[in-house]
Formats: structure tokens, sequence, C-alpha cells
């Protein structure tokens, strides 16, 4: 799952792209509020995390176009006012959720999960399953035949993406540009690194393999 944080101060959305990525989201940050409104409009994300001071366009105004753009992204709303008002303002601009700075970082996690939770309820599963494969996308676990698998974050991400096309064989230059958001240096070997690794946890504990790989083409899992 991506998510979008649009964020001036450098040391804070740091903090958050560490954090979100050592829990398993990939992320994508903009340093002020045109470039964040034209990745929110360009790009798919699962959720925002939007500052409301913000240079060249402020978070609420950016709030307001995505919303004014028809986009059902959910919004956490950053401010260091933590008047009610500012509160007020923010959700009724579009915003979903409201965090003061300071903020601890289990906090914004805890809200971001509750809010894709809720907009995943109605809109997409929250679990992948392949024959006996099962992937809870909110709590980040895996199990095949019941058996619990402990995969790494980058390992899960590039389980979901081969769960999501199922039955369909998929390049590693597409694998690099969805799990790795890599677009270049189609040489690099991270691609078939993570196909074994993903491999001694997925099928080489079972009978029945389900990665496949399809000689001159890329993978596909079956």
């Amino acid at each position: 799952m991506r998510i979008l944080i649009i964020e001036d101060d450098a040391k804070t959305a740091d903090f958050i792209s560490r954090g979100l990525n050592e829990a398993g989201f990939r992320t994508c940050c903009a340093a002020d509020g045109l470039d964040g409104l034209f990745k929110a409009k360009s790009e798919p994300f699962d959720a925002a995390v939007v500052d409301i001071m913000l240079p060249k366009l402020d978070g609420l105004t950016v709030i307001e176009e995505i919303r004014a753009a028809r986009l059902r992204l959910p919004i956490i709303v950053l401010s260091a006012r933590d008047s009610v008002e500012s509160k007020i303002k923010g959700l009724e601009k579009g915003g979903d959720d409201y965090l003061a700075k300071p903020f601890s970082f289990s906090e914004l996690l805890a809200r971001i999960q509750a809010l894709i939770r809720r907009a995943t309820a109605t809109s997409e599963p929250t679990e992948l399953t392949v024959r006996d494969l099962s992937l809870d996308l909110i709590r980040r676990k895996v199990t095949r035949r019941n058996v619990p698998i402990e995969l790494q974050p980058l390992e899960f991400q590039l389980l979901e993406y081969l769960m999501r096309n199922t039955g369909r064989v998929v390049s590693k230059t597409t694998i690099l540009e969805h799990v790795w958001e890599y677009n270049f240096d189609t040489q690099t070997n991270i691609v078939e690194a993570g196909i074994f690794r993903l491999r001694e946890k997925i099928d080489k504990p079972f009978d029945d393999k389900m990665i496949r790989t399809v000689r001159g083409f890329g993978y596909v899992l079956e």
C-alpha cells in the first residue's frame, strides 16, 4: 500500500516515511502543496498525510482540490495548531482525521491503518487468496495451509503484486516499477534475488510450487 506524505519539513517527512516503510508501506513525499497535489492526482495512493502549512499551496487548499477532483483518498491532516477551530476547518475541507504536532508515530500509524480499513471495507478486499496461500493486507500477515510465513516488507510487496496478477506473467521491468519503484537499470538482479527469497519461504517447504519462471518473459504465480 502506498502513502503520500505532503510535508515541507524534511525531518518530519523523513521520520514519517521511514516509520511507514518499516511498517510495510511504500511512501512518496512532496515538499510543497503544488507537487503534492500533482502527485495525488496523477498517481494511485491508499492514504495521504497532509501538513496544513505548506509552501506554494497550503494544505487546506490541497485537500479541497483533491476532493474537487472526486478522489476518495483517505487524508490525515497534520498541523502545529491544536485548536478546535483548526481541527474543524481541516475536517470541513475534506480531511478524514486530524493529528496535532508533535505526535507519536504509533498514533499516526494506528490512524492510517484505521482509515485504510474503513476505506477498503467497501471498495477492495483486505485479504488476497490464491489456493492455500493467503495474504492479509491490513495485518500484514501471510499464511500457507494455515502456516504463518514471515516476510520482509519488500518480500510482502512482491508477493502482493504477484497475487494481484495471479495467472498473469509479469515482467522483471514491471516488477521493478511497481515493487521497487525503479524505472531504470533493468540489468539489476534484485528481482531475481527477491523471487529466490520468496520461493524459499512460499514454495520450498511445500510439495506444490506456486511461483513459476516463464523464460524470456518474467514470472507468474498460479
